[in-house]
């Protein structure tokens, strides 16, 4: 009697418990984009360092200005860049353009469509309060203050608030190095003869993407035969990398050579196949220290089992929890039948009525045809034993964008 097929959830969690987060390195800020910080970081000045004008116009004492119109003598100028290092004494004000330090004695800025000007004196027409366009010294922050937790992928807003901070280097993950083989007697390099029987490898360069995408330093090792001594060689040459990811041969057929040639090596396999589809035959294990992750041959199942578990898998060993795939809810575009024991994923477009999403499957779901899942922009989520679903239902998706 054949066991039951592993859930998709605990696939994943079985990948992700299974790896460490790999070494820290320093990276200079330019360099940081999309890079998992792996310490908190903590601003080194304020921001701002002093009380500064948010406005242009003229900086007062607000007891000067005990009626309007009230002329004070103009004794100076601060621009940002350029403080005036004087105080302002009664009666007095200085010109003040936006960004520029308040000078010591003042307390309130009148902007300058409240002023009118003549040499050497201004006139001010309102009553300010005190504070009025000042933004205080570390309004934004402090020195001191942790902004960033770790572990949290960097974006450009976060670079932007580093810089800000005053920190030029940033602590982050070491690039994951992940090795991509895939494998089989029919699969050539895209551009080489195309012999009969033979077609392009579309998992290599795809996957690839996938993991220089999701932060890792892709290895493509090219495509080895349905030989296993030649993909125990290559095995054995990368065991240095971080994660080999392989690409067919996973399955049952006289083929399907992987897992044998592998286990004669000593590979430990934590499971093989899961109850999904597309991608029923995954193979995770190690070979003594080199984690591998096994996918499909058909190029949609190899892709899709790389949203779900090489992405996590990426995440785990940058630090980061290596959840699913954040899901969302969308309505049926069109009617589903029942769903048999496997959670499946359907390839479909996502519109939008009235504000509404609306998910839409292919009507055909083959695992080869790789044009619809580049053409897809969610995959609908069906738990195993689904029932029928109506067009209109609630249905989970996950982006593909």
């Amino acid at each position: 009697m054949n066991a039951p097929l592993l859930p998709v959830a605990e696939a994943r969690r079985l990948i992700v418990d299974d790896l460490t987060p790999i070494a820290v390195e320093s990276v200079k800020l330019g360099e940081a984009l999309g890079r998992i910080l792996r310490a908190d970081a903590a601003a080194q000045i304020s921001h701002p360092p002093a009380d500064v004008s948010a406005m242009d116009g003229y900086v007062v004492r607000c007891d000067d200005i005990t009626n309007v119109p009230q002329i004070l003598r103009v004794i100076g100028a601060s621009a940002a860049g350029h403080p005036w290092r004087k105080s302002v004494n009664a009666g007095e004000a200085v010109r003040i353009f936006t960004g520029a330090y308040i000078p010591a004695g003042a307390d309130a800025v009148v902007i300058q469509e409240d002023t009118s000007s003549t040499e050497g004196n201004v006139t001010i027409n309102i009553k300010p309060k005190r504070g009025a366009y000042i933004r205080p010294a570390g309004q934004d922050f402090k020195a001191g203050e942790t902004l960033l937790k770790a572990p949290h992928r960097l974006s450009a807003r976060d670079i932007g608030l580093l810089a800000a901070m005053n920190i030029p280097r940033v602590p982050v993950a070491r690039r994951p190095v992940v090795g991509v083989l895939s494998t089989g007697d029919e699969i050539v390099l895209p551009g080489d003869p195309i012999a009969e029987g033979q077609i392009a490898s579309a998992n290599g360069p795809g996957l690839c993407a996938f993991v220089a995408a999701h932060g890792g330093e892709p290895l493509h090792l090219g495509v080895v035969k349905d030989d296993p001594k030649a993909l125990l060689r290559i095995a054995e040459q990368v065991r240095h990398l971080d994660l080999l990811v392989t690409s067919g041969g996973v399955s049952v057929g006289d083929h399907d050579v992987v897992k044998g040639a592998l286990n004669s090596a000593g590979f430990k396999a934590t499971f093989h196949k899961i109850a999904m589809r597309p991608g029923k035959p995954l193979l995770y294990g190690r070979l003594h220290d080199l984690p591998i992750l096994g996918l499909p041959g058909n190029p949609v199942s190899a892709l899709v089992c790389a949203l779900l578990f090489l992405g996590p898998a990426l995440a785990r060993l940058q630090g980061l929890a290596g959840d699913a795939p954040a899901a969302a809810t969308a309505r049926l575009g069109a009617p589903l039948e029942a769903n048999d024991s496997r959670a499946d994923h359907l390839r479909a477009t996502l519109t939008y009525k009235d504000g509404v999403p609306i998910a839409t499957p292919f009507p055909t779901q083959d695992s080869g045809m790789l044009a619809t899942l580049a053409k897809a922009d969610v995959l609908i989520l069906r738990e195993p034993h689904a029932s029928a679903a109506a067009a209109g239902d609630s249905v989970s998706i996950i982006s593909l964008n």
